[in-house]
């Protein structure tokens, strides 16, 4: 790896958090080495002082038996047996008497009736050699000033004690080394996906708006960082996509009437001689004014809407009463073009929205019916129903007239899309896309469908759940 990689790997997280990690682990280790080290070395010998204890008591009872000189013969003869304790008889003149240990310190002769302790000695093998030695003794006195030592080697203890520390040392360093491989390992990997993150953002930055993060198919949280930033990136693709329609849709809508008020101003300033022709001129501009407003006040909604910051909160209301406020406003348009218009209802249909939101979506669907249901129908109608459909509400709006093919149903909901070549009809081509704005804003969606004739609209929202109250 190149210097400058690994002094990156250095500085990640995943190195700070292991080198925590490694320390913490390496300050546990350490204390249950010592802990298990020092509590073998009490277990063992505590039993040595134990065994030390009843081999005293045993070499007491055979000097009341039979004094010294039985003493001496029962010292000799364990002394030869394989594995013996160490046993050394001293006479009253500090002679040694019997056993197979050759000198001890002269305070530990001198500490009789002490507890047993940890003493050098030198051990004299039946070759006539010495080694040197440590072990737990205790010395006792015995009638007519005589003493004995017992004890036992503690070499073996001490040697089980040390194969277990470097046991334990042994696998801390290598468990800290495996750590330090699979932290190596698993830095660059990550870190490698934190590149290639950083690379994809920096290159969407920079205007690359098709591209995305690397998705693995693993699983694992990098997957799902990288699809959740995807979703992300979608929509951030979709709004500046849609930003540079409207804008160039705004350029072209709106050039047309802009350029109407202004022939017009410049027509009735040349030719205009009376009042009335002013009047009618100035009647006409400010319809037109009136209808590039309503168009940029519903661009204005549809962006709010869309960006999910719409003012008004979500409330629970009843459905079926918008519809109904929906059609008591429209039934006098309706009837003044020669339309039926009719209103199907369940009863009250709940539903957790924002209340005006759905009134204008709903309002501007029936405003289309009414709008084209007279186009191509002897007897022109339209109908309005609430009803619920599997946890959800539907809105419909259908009508007999013209409808909308199947091949333009996919954008009718765009912005400024007008399917009246003639353009007769009054209207931006916002209607449509606000509805569809409104319904994803609510987790629902807009169905636009064939009513054989006309067009079935229908505006799903979900149902309030239950036990809300109004």
């Amino acid at each position: 790896m190149a210097k400058g990689g690994f002094s990156r790997l250095l500085r990640t997280t995943g190195f700070r958090l292991t080198a925590i990690f490694l320390a913490v682990f390496a300050i546990f280790a350490a204390f249950l080495i010592s802990y298990i080290a020092r509590n073998t070395t009490e277990i063992l010998q505590a039993d040595i002082r134990r065994a030390v204890d009843a081999e005293l008591a045993a070499m007491a009872l055979q000097y009341e038996r039979g004094g010294p000189s039985w003493l001496a013969r029962v010292v000799e003869l364990r002394s030869r047996q394989p594995g013996a304790s160490l046993y050394l008889v001293i006479g009253p003149d500090g002679s040694k008497i019997a056993g197979n240990v050759e000198t001890v310190p002269d305070e530990v002769l001198a500490s009789t009736g002490a507890d047993a302790e940890i003493v050098p000695y030198v051990w004299l093998d039946e070759e006539g050699s010495r080694q040197r030695y440590s072990a737990l003794v205790r010395v006792v006195d015995l009638p007519d000033r005589m003493r004995i030592l017992v004890g036992r080697d503690i070499s073996e203890s001490e040697q089980l004690v040390r194969v277990v520390r470097r046991s334990l040392i042994l696998t801390v360093a290598l468990m800290v080394a495996l750590g330090l491989v699979a932290w190596l390992f698993v830095s660059r990997r990550v870190l490698k996906r934190i590149d290639s993150i950083a690379e994809s953002s920096r290159r969407f930055a920079a205007g690359d708006l098709a591209g995305r993060l690397e998705v693995t198919g693993t699983g694992d949280e990098f997957d799902r960082l990288a699809e959740s930033l995807n979703t992300m990136l979608n929509r951030i693709e979709r709004l500046m996509l849609g930003l540079k329609q409207v804008s160039d849709n705004i350029a072209h809508d709106l050039k047309t009437p802009l350029t109407r008020l202004r022939s017009r101003a410049e027509r009735v300033l040349a030719e205009g001689k009376s009042e009335p022709e002013y009047r009618a001129a100035l009647s006409a501009t400010i319809d037109e004014a009136d209808q590039l407003i309503r168009t940029f006040n519903a661009l204005l909604t549809i962006a709010r809407v869309e960006a999910g910051s719409s003012d008004a909160a979500f409330s629970i209301f009843d459905a079926a009463a918008v519809a109904r406020d929906v059609y008591e406003l429209y039934e006098p348009l309706a009837e003044e073009a020669g339309v039926a218009l009719r209103l199907d209802s369940d009863g009250p249909v709940m539903v957790r929205a924002n209340r005006e939101l759905i009134s204008q979506a709903l309002a501007n669907l029936v405003d289309n019916a009414v709008k084209y249901a007279s186009e191509g129908a002897a007897h022109p109608q339209a109908v309005i129903s609430v009803c619920r459909e599997g946890g959800r509400v539907t809105l419909n709006v259908s009508d007999n007239g013209v409808g909308i093919a199947e091949a333009d149903r996919g954008r009718a909901t765009e912005r400024f899309v007008r399917l009246e070549e003639s353009r007769s009809k009054p209207g931006a081509g916002l209607g449509l896309s606000l509805v569809s704005a409104v319904a994803k804003l609510h987790g629902g969606e807009l169905i636009l469908g064939d009513n054989r004739p006309g067009l079935a609209a229908a505006l799903y929202v979900p149902e309030a759940a239950a036990g809300h109250a109004v």
